[in-house]
C-alpha cells in the first residue's frame, strides 16, 4: 500500500471515529469505552454468541420429541423468514440509537419520551436477566458435554450419572464453575487482544461444522446408517403429550431458542468504528448466517441421528456425545466433544461480552448499587468491573444445581423469554408509538417497516407463548415450567425499580429527550449540532 493511500486510510478511520462520537455526545452520552473493533468482531459478537451449531446440537432432541423430523426443518424455515424480520426491525434502531446497553435504549425510545422510562425499566430487567442466566446456563451445558464421556469410556460414577445423585450434582456444580472462571479470565484480555478471540471463536466454529458435514456422514455410514429422505421430511412425533397442534407449534422452542440472541452486536456498537452502520450490519448478517447455518446443520442431524429406540437410550446428559461414539467411535467422539466443549467456553466467553456491556450500561445510567464502581473502564477502555458482576452473579445462579437441579433449570429457561419478549415489545413500539421515527437510520425500513413491525409482533408472540408453556403433558408440579413466573417476577420488579427511582438518578428525562430528538437527524446535521454543543 503506497504511503498516501495509508493515510487516506488511516483519515477514513480517525474521521469514522469522530463521527462515532459526535453521534454518541448527540444521544446524551460520551465516549469511554474503546473503540477499535471493525465488522468481524461485531457479527461475531452475535453470530459467536448464537452458535449455531452447539444450539443445534443442544436442544435437537427436544426438537425430535415436539412434532419430530417435519416439525423441526418445516418450523426452522419458518423462523428464518420472521426472525431475519425481527433482526432488521433491531437493526434499523440500533443504528439510529448505537449505545451500550442498547436493547433497553431502544425499548425506551421506541415508546416516545412520555412512556421511556418505564418500558425503559421493564426491558433493562429482562434483558440483564436474559443474559445473566445465560451465561450460568452455557457453563452447565458445556460441563454435560465433558461429564458426558464417562458413560463413553464406561466409567462408573458413585451413586449413579443421575440429577437425584447429590454427589453427581455436586460434580457437574464443580466442573460449570471452573468453566464461568475460565471464560470471564478470557475476558479480561485487552481489546485488541480479545479480538483474536472474535476470530479463534469463529474459526473453532466452522471446523466444528465441516467436521460434522464431512466426518459423521462417513462414519454414520460404516456404523448404524442414514434416516430416510422420508423419516427425515414427513416423520412426525409426539414425546411430549401435548394436543398434535400444540405439539407442533413446540417446535419453535427448538427453532426460535437456536435464533436468539442477535443483539449483542448492538451491545458493542460504542466499542465498534462506524456503528451506526456496522453494529445494523453485525445484527442482519449474523441472524441470516445463523438460520442458514443452523438449518443445514439441522438437515445433517436429522439423516445422522440413529433410531428413536437408540436415541431415546441413551442415558448421558449430553446424548449427541453418545452418538458420536455410535458413529465415529470412542476416540472420535473424546475429539468432537473437545471442540464442541472449546467452542461453547468461547462462546460463553463472547455472551459475557454482551452481557458486561449491558451491566456496564445500567451502570453508567446509574441505578444499580455500586454503579460508580460497575461503570468504570480501564486504561484500554474495558469493562472490567462489569466482567466480575457477571462472574459473581452467574457463579451464585451455578449453586442452585447443588440443592435442585429443577431450580437451576427453571431459572436457565427463563433466560431466553425476556429476550424474546423485548424484540416484540420494541416491534409493538415501533408499530404503535413511533411509527415513521428514526428515519436517520442507514438501515431505515420505510414503506417495509409495517409488515415488518406486525409480523416480528404476531412472530415473537407465539415463541414467547411457547416459551412459557409446559412441554411434556399432562402437567404435574415436576413437569410444570417456572419461566412464567420467573418472567413474571422479573417484570414486577421492573415495575416496582421504575416506580421508587428518582428520575434523575436513572434515565433522565432530559436525556432520552435528547436521543429521541437527535436520533432523527441526518449525520451532518447531527455532527453539526454536536459541534454547537
Amino acid at each position: 500500500m503506497s504511503t498516501e493511500a495509508m493515510r487516506k486510510s488511516d483519515s477514513e478511520v480517525a474521521s469514522s471515529v469522530d463521527q462515532d462520537e459526535l453521534q454518541l455526545r448527540s444521544l446524551g452520552y460520551k465516549q469511554q469505552l474503546h473503540r477499535t473493533w471493525h465488522l468481524i468482531e461485531n457479527f461475531c459478537a452475535s453470530f459467536c454468541a448464537l452458535n449455531f451449531i452447539g444450539g443445534v446440537r443442544s436442544v435437537l432432541f427436544l426438537g425430535i420429541l415436539a412434532g419430530g423430523p417435519a416439525a423441526i426443518w418445516s418450523s426452522y424455515l419458518i423462523t428464518i423468514v420472521f426472525m431475519t424480520m425481527t433482526a432488521a426491525v433491531l437493526a434499523e434502531i440500533c443504528s439510529a440509537l448505537p449505545v451500550s446497553g442498547s436493547i433497553y435504549i431502544w425499548a425506551a425510545e421506541s415508546a416516545g419520551p412520555k412512556y421511556a422510562r418505564f418500558f425503559g425499566f421493564i426491558v433493562a430487567w429482562w434483558s440483564c436477566t436474559a443474559w445473566m442466566t445465560f451465561t450460568a446456563g452455557n457453563c452447565q451445558t458445556t460441563a454435560n458435554y465433558i461429564v458426558s464421556q464417562l458413560p463413553v469410556w464406561g466409567i462408573d460414577f458413585p451413586g449413579g450419572i443421575s440429577n437425584d445423585n447429590v454427589k453427581w450434582r455436586a460434580f457437574v456444580w464443580a466442573v460449570s464453575e471452573g468453566l464461568l472462571l475460565l471464560a470471564v479470565a478470557i475476558n479480561y484480555l485487552p481489546p485488541r487482544l480479545y479480538s483474536a478471540v472474535f476470530k479463534f471463536s469463529l474459526g473453532l466454529m466452522m471446523l466444528d461444522f465441516f467436521l460434522c458435514l464431512i466426518w459423521l456422514p462417513i462414519g454414520v455410514s460404516k456404523t448404524y446408517g442414514f434416516r430416510t429422505a422420508a423419516e427425515v421430511f414427513t416423520q412426525t412425533y409426539n414425546g411430549t403429550g401435548a394436543p398434535a397442534g400444540w405439539n407442533w407449534i413446540l417446535s419453535f422452542l427448538f427453532t426460535a431458542g437456536t435464533m436468539t440472541g442477535f443483539d449483542a452486536s448492538g451491545h458493542i456498537a460504542e466499542e465498534t468504528k462506524n456503528a451506526r452502520i456496522i453494529a445494523g450490519k453485525g445484527i442482519l448478517s449474523s441472524a441470516v448466517a445463523t438460520g442458514v447455518m443452523g438449518f443445514i446443520t439441522t438437515i445433517l442431524f436429522l439423516f445422522c441421528t440413529p433410531s428413536y429406540d437408540t436415541l431415546f437410550s441413551l442415558g448421558a446428559p449430553q446424548p449427541f456425545v453418545q452418538v458420536y461414539a455410535l458413529a465415529l467411535g470412542k476416540g472420535g467422539s473424546a475429539f468432537m466433544t473437545a471442540i464442541a466443549a472449546l467452542g461453547l467456553i468461547m462462546n460463553t466467553s463472547i455472551a459475557i461480552v454482551a452481557s458486561s456491556r449491558l451491566v456496564f450500561a445500567v451502570a453508567r445510567d446509574g441505578v444499580l448499587p455500586l454503579s460508580g464502581w460497575i461503570g468504570q473502564v480501564d486504561s484500554s477502555g474495558q469493562p472490567k468491573n462489569a466482567v466480575t458482576v457477571i462472574y459473581v452473579f452467574g457463579a451464585c445462579i451455578l449453586c442452585t444445581i447443588l440443592p435442585s437441579q429443577v431450580a437451576f433449570t427453571s431459572l436457565v429457561s427463563a433466560g431466553g423469554v425476556p429476550t424474546i419478549a423485548a424484540y416484540g415489545l420494541i416491534a409493538l413500539l415501533r408499530l404503535t408509538m413511533t411509527p415513521g421515527r428514526f428515519k436517520s437510520s442507514y438501515f431505515y425500513l420505510g414503506k417495509l417497516a409495517v409488515p415488518f413491525y406486525v409480523c416480528a409482533v404476531i412472530f415473537n408472540g407465539i415463541v414467547f407463548s411457547v416459551m412459557i408453556s409446559p412441554f411434556f403433558f399432562p402437567v404435574t408440579p415436576d413437569t410444570f415450567n417456572f419461566a412464567c413466573v420467573i418472567f413474571g417476577a422479573v417484570t414486577i420488579f421492573g415495575i416496582i425499580s421504575w416506580w421508587l427511582t428518582p428520575e434523575e438518578r436513572w434515565l433522565r428525562r432530559e436525556i432520552l429527550v435528547k436521543s429521541y430528538e437527535n436520533s432523527d437527524i441526518p449525520d451532518q446535521a447531527t455532527a453539526t449540532r454536536s459541534r454547537e454543543d
